[in-house]
């Protein structure tokens, strides 16, 4: 288990992110037309997974638009920003914001995503969503950044994660 907190106070995930330099595990995620997505529907592009509790809070929210805005100029590079909320309120918060430049995904389904990448919190009020982390691809799926939040109101380390993708 990795351990987190969320306002100062210990939770746990289940575990450790995917590491640098290996294959990122497939998934099926839900897309806001309820169609299904998988890893290797981006075959060839480099990745950057921004995974969050939930979109409808301020700090999640603040991620979306600030990896929405610097995505913009970025070659081959396609930006998830994945969470557990249903896609009718993903795609409401995008079309709200008028945001293009990011592609959200919905976990609801089966959550197997939050536990094939060890993001699943496991106990207190956010049980059973995904912990705040940033996890980047290449073309061939290989991770090669990572960044589980310590602290799930903290925003995460934007230009750590952008300069991975240089």
């Amino acid at each position: 288990m990795a351990k987190i907190t969320l306002k100062g106070n210990v939770i746990n995930t289940l575990g450790e992110l995917p590491k640098v330099g290996q294959l990122a595990p497939d998934f099926e995620l839900v897309k806001n037309d309820l169609s299904k997505v998988s890893l290797k529907d981006f075959s060839g592009k480099r990745l950057l997974l921004n995974i969050f509790p939930s979109i409808d809070t301020g700090i999640c929210a603040a991620s979306v638009r600030e990896f929405n805005k610097q995505a913009a100029s970025i070659e081959k590079t396609s930006v998830l920003c994945v969470s557990r909320d249903l896609p009718f309120a993903q795609a409401r918060f995008c079309g709200a914001e008028g945001l293009q430049n990011v592609i959200t995904l919905s976990d609801f389904a089966t959550g197997n995503f939050g536990k094939n990448y060890n993001l699943e919190i496991q106990e207190g009020a956010l049980s059973n969503l995904h912990s705040r982390a940033v996890i980047v691809l290449d073309e061939t799926g290989k991770v090669i950044y990572n960044e589980q939040v310590p602290e799930i109101t903290q925003e995460p380390n934007y230009q750590a994660a952008l300069k991975a993708l240089m």
